[in-house]
């Protein structure tokens, strides 16, 4: 019990003294005074993941096409304008994408990207809602362990990243995958609209290639910034190694098992069926009929959409 008591002090400790050389620029933005605000949000996240689908059981899923599309256009719009305000300021502020520090000055370009960042920060927060869509939708083969994981540590982790590194190295990882969410959440929002547009949504799979991408040039960009000694924290660069690591692996055993496995008879033309992989949003479902012929069942997918 004394090992605990000490544990928990020894903890507390270490994080007063944290708070001594967090960012000063941050500490009055909403949500950054305390990770508890954060940690809440991410509980109450898990805590739905789990009540969620038993609440559903018996219940008709929810019909959302409408604010689906409004949502996943927003996102797109969020996304872009971060993107555009690291991009323009770094720029104006002379950021290297080698190596980069952080500047904790009041410089308007620098509280220009930490701006920036905490808005990043805050996306990761709002894209909370994808988990809550499938729920509502009945889509529960797609809240996976790689999609809760990815969501939770995203929006939990960034807190740590504004709260002492709103700026520097940080930017590079933030530039990437926001212009990356802009492709995929564009994508989500035209699938959304129907039919008439789902027929010209080919390159699918080509998100997650390029999410596949985005963490490899990560490890790289990382691991250059180790060997150059780039001024930034060194256990930060560790960690984020260590975490683009465990998405190279999930990521690519997705990939894998949507797009390489050997398709099954519930596979048509080249379009997944439900339990293989249906849209993200859960716009798109395979049903499989059995049809009769000559005495002989042919099982035949139809698309539909709800």
């Amino acid at each position: 019990m004394d090992a605990v008591v000490h544990l928990i002090n020894d903890s507390l400790e270490f994080y007063r003294w944290g708070l001594t050389i967090a960012d000063k620029r941050v500490e009055k933005w909403t949500l950054m005074q305390s990770p508890l605000p954060t940690l809440a949000v991410s509980s109450l996240y898990l805590l739905f993941v789990w009540l969620g689908p038993r609440w559903m059981k018996n219940r008709e899923p929810f019909q959302l096409r409408s604010l689906l599309i409004f949502y996943n256009f927003g996102m797109v719009i969020l996304n872009f304008y971060i993107f555009k305000e690291l991009f323009f300021a770094s720029r104006a502020a002379g950021y290297s994408y080698v190596c980069q520090t952080v500047n904790y000055t009041e410089d308007v370009n620098e509280v220009r990207i930490a701006s920036a960042l905490w808005w990043y920060y805050v996306s990761k927060g709002v894209e909370y809602m994808d988990t809550v869509f499938f729920i509502l939708r009945k889509k529960f083969n797609q809240v996976s362990f790689l999609h809760v994981y990815h969501h939770f540590t995203m929006f939990t982790l960034w807190w740590i990243g504004i709260k002492w590194v709103a700026g520097g190295q940080s930017f590079f990882g933030a530039h990437m995958n926001s212009i990356i969410h802009v492709v995929m959440y564009l994508y989500y929002a035209l699938a959304a609209c129907g039919p008439q547009i789902q027929k010209y949504l080919w390159w699918k799979r080509y998100l997650t290639i390029l999410q596949l991408v985005q963490f490899h040039v990560t490890i790289g960009h990382t691991a250059y910034s180790l060997y150059i000694d780039c001024p930034f924290p060194k256990w930060m660069h560790w960690a984020l190694i260590a975490y683009a690591i465990s998405f190279i692996v999930l990521f690519a055993n997705f990939y894998y098992q949507t797009y390489r496995e050997p398709k099954t008879e519930s596979t048509k033309n080249g379009k997944l069926a439900a339990n293989g992989n249906t849209m993200a949003n859960g716009i798109i479902k395979t049903e499989s009929k059995l049809m009769v012929e000559n005495g002989k069942k042919k099982k035949k997918g139809k698309a539909k959409r709800e």
